[in-house]
């Protein structure tokens, strides 16, 4: 064998490596295990964007892995089990602890010991297809540590095996005997859960019009793989969680609006009552009749008077186009002048001008506006201010929210082929890519997400009190609205004009030429090279924009390499898509998109097997089934064991001694 030379670096390397495999043996094995590993299919990857706070629609969304868990009980119960049993069977799955209380009402009581075994072994059933593409080692993992050893062997050993029929059956029985039958159907309901999908990619847009995007990302925290690209709701949230005043205003009167008062106090513990006792005060005689929240949510404020809602909403929303022009005024290089409206209104004339153009106001009182000073706050808007801000910036559970979504979140991912960015890359009527000054660097493309991102961390991470964090909380307001965002992709946010003016023309956002001009051949490959990607079997996905079903547009486009996923998870956009959501799927087969039909409610889901059905949008045929070393994970994996080789190699030519095994 001939002598290799080893340089310091390479050694330092290879003898920390050494501190997790000591001996040839243990790194044996681990190559072994991963040269296999590369050869296992690919698990299955789930897109979601636009969630929008509707958590029961994505709770079931992801429990029922968009359908995919009633196909996999099909393909292990379908010859010999009804359709009536499966189905209860999968809404088990789905809410194992609600559906088991649901099942004793029904029963009187516990359920008989027939019931429990039949239950116990489909459920054995399932779980060893859901786990089929794994290794044990990953499985056990994704059991509670009480349970792996038993659930371990009833899905290593099978009830038709003659030598061990009687001991598998046993193991039934005793689960039954000890009292435990109801933790162990509900591990195992949580384990096909937990290996049906994968990864999970959120393509934006948690938050806003929904009233639960708490619980949403209570959801998100509990699984093994997520990753999220943000979106402009999302930035709001993360700006007011950092204390930027106009993303304040802008969360409260978003949460006001869609009728949500109880997600603020109940959900984040935010203190609004100073802003109802301020809008009362100042708003006493004011019916603010273009503030009346819309009633998505009809279950919401059963315990809250409309008329205090309605003068809440107006009070925030005064406030806002306050704080807004103070931002506009200190950042002219946003270049939002066209949006300093409170300036252009002459309230005893009744009209406002927009554009060069006079519209009548449908609303004229305005009790603290100073004409002189139109955007600056009186001393009662600053107080209602000061307290919002405290609430949002020491809420302990928003922050945790907040850290997650930095954590895991990213202004775009590039990942297994897929280019997943939320709204769009700004562009020119040309096509060419428009640039933004930002802090006098111009950005454009790549170089615009990535400049975003930076500066979004700087608003949370930079040094308290610093010019640097200063400018990246700032700045996380222009993304939320700002015309060349990323994130927003529109000409302006025509908040003004829809609260305050009838003419609808002036209502009218324009989106960015992205959302016609990509959708070429030739604009794909130039957004794919912009970000260094020359496969050209990657597909661009998209969130943000409504696909207007109704109306005859396509979720798929380019033949399949740019996707639109946005199809109307939140209610509030359900009359216009026709549908309610979309999920794209990725497994080791094909890419297919499952277009979901509206869902009804947990409860009655627990109560009457009602699933969320869905129909199948074939996107994309694999010529060969995907495996794990086709994918970014397996390429990893590659590296790893390469590095392991090369220890293996120092081993044996006593570059590096062995340790204890």
């Amino acid at each position: 064998m001939m002598d290799v030379e080893y340089s310091e670096n390479s050694l330092k390397y290879l003898r920390l490596l050494a501190r997790t495999y000591p001996t040839i043996q243990s790194v044996s094995t681990e190559i072994i295990n991963l040269r296999a590993i590369l050869n296992l299919p690919k698990g299955t990857e789930h897109f979601i964007s636009d969630i929008h706070g509707e958590y029961e629609g994505f709770r079931h969304i992801l429990h029922n892995a968009s359908g995919s868990v009633r196909r996999k009980i099909d393909q292990a119960l379908d010859d010999y089990v009804s359709s009536e049993e499966r189905d209860n069977l999968a809404t088990l799955i789905y809410y194992p602890e609600l559906k088991l209380q649901e099942i004793k009402k029904e029963k009187n009581g516990t359920p008989s010991r027939e019931w429990y075994t039949i239950t116990l072994k489909r459920l054995v059933s399932v779980c060893k297809i859901t786990t089929s593409k794994y290794t044990q080692s990953k499985v056990r993992k994704a059991l509670p540590k009480d349970f792996e050893y038993v659930i371990t062997e009833l899905m290593t050993t099978g009830s038709k095996d003659f030598n061990k029929e009687e001991y598998y059956n046993q193991i039934i029985d005793s689960i039954i005997d000890i009292g435990s039958a109801d933790k162990f159907i509900i591990a195992m309901c949580h384990l096909v859960q937990n290996t049906v999908i994968d990864k999970l990619h959120i393509v934006g847009d948690i938050y806003d019009r929904g009233d639960s995007p708490h619980l949403v990302i209570d959801e998100l925290e509990k699984q093994r793989y997520v990753d999220i690209q943000w979106g402009n709701h999302d930035i709001l949230w993360m700006g007011a969680a950092a204390g930027n005043r106009s993303c304040i205003a802008n969360a409260v009167r978003i949460c006001l609006r869609y009728n949500n008062y109880d997600f603020l106090e109940d959900g984040y513990g935010i203190n609004i009552r100073p802003l109802a006792m301020f809008a009362m005060q100042t708003y006493s005689d004011d019916p603010c009749d273009c503030f009346v929240p819309k009633k998505s949510n009809t279950d919401a404020y059963d315990d809250h008077n409309d008329a205090i809602i309605t003068k809440m909403h107006k009070a925030i929303s005064v406030i806002q186009f306050k704080l807004e022009g103070q931002d506009i005024l200190a950042h002219p290089e946003y270049d939002m002048e066209d949006r300093l409206l409170l300036d252009k209104m002459d309230l005893q004339r009744g009209v406002v001008t927009v554009g060069g153009t006079e519209y009548p106001l449908k609303d004229t009182n305005f009790p603290t506006l100073d004409p002189k000073a139109p955007y600056k706050l009186t001393a009662e808007e600053q107080k209602v201010m000061e307290g919002l801000e405290s609430s949002f910036v020491n809420c302990e559970k928003l922050q945790r929210h907040i850290e997650f979504l930095y954590k895991k979140g990213s202004m775009y991912k590039y990942y297994n082929n897929n280019l997943m960015f939320h709204g769009c890359i700004p562009m020119k009527s040309d096509g060419s890519f428009a640039q933004l000054n930002i802090y006098g660097e111009l950005c454009h493309g790549k170089s615009l997400f990535d400049r975003c991102e930076k500066l979004t961390r700087q608003g949370r991470y930079g040094h308290e009190n610093s010019e640097e964090r200063a400018r990246g909380r700032s700045f996380m307001w222009y993304l939320w609205c700002g015309a060349r965002s990323p994130l927003f992709g529109k000409d302006k946010m025509a908040t003004f004009e829809r609260y305050f003016i009838e003419d609808k023309k002036t209502h009218k956002e324009t989106s960015d030429p992205y959302f016609k001009l990509a959708y070429t051949d030739e604009m794909a490959d130039r957004i794919l090279d912009e970000f260094g990607i020359s496969d050209k079997d990657a597909v661009i996905i998209n969130g943000h924009i409504p696909v207007k079903i109704k109306k005859g547009e396509s979720p798929i486009k380019v033949d399949g390499r740019l996707l639109i996923i946005d199809g109307g998870l939140s209610k509030a956009y359900q009359s216009v898509t026709g549908i309610a959501g979309y999920t794209l799927v990725s497994n080791s087969h094909q890419m297919y998109l499952s277009e979901h039909e509206p869902f009804t409610s947990m409860s009655e889901s627990i109560c009457k097997n009602l699933d969320m059905h869905s129909r199948i949008i074939p996107v994309k045929t694999f010529p060969s089934r995907v495996k794990i070393a086709d994918t970014d994970d397996g390429r990893d994996i590659a590296l790893q064991i390469e590095d392991l080789e090369k220890l293996l190699a120092a081993y044996r030519r006593g570059a590096i001694k062995q340790g204890k095994g």
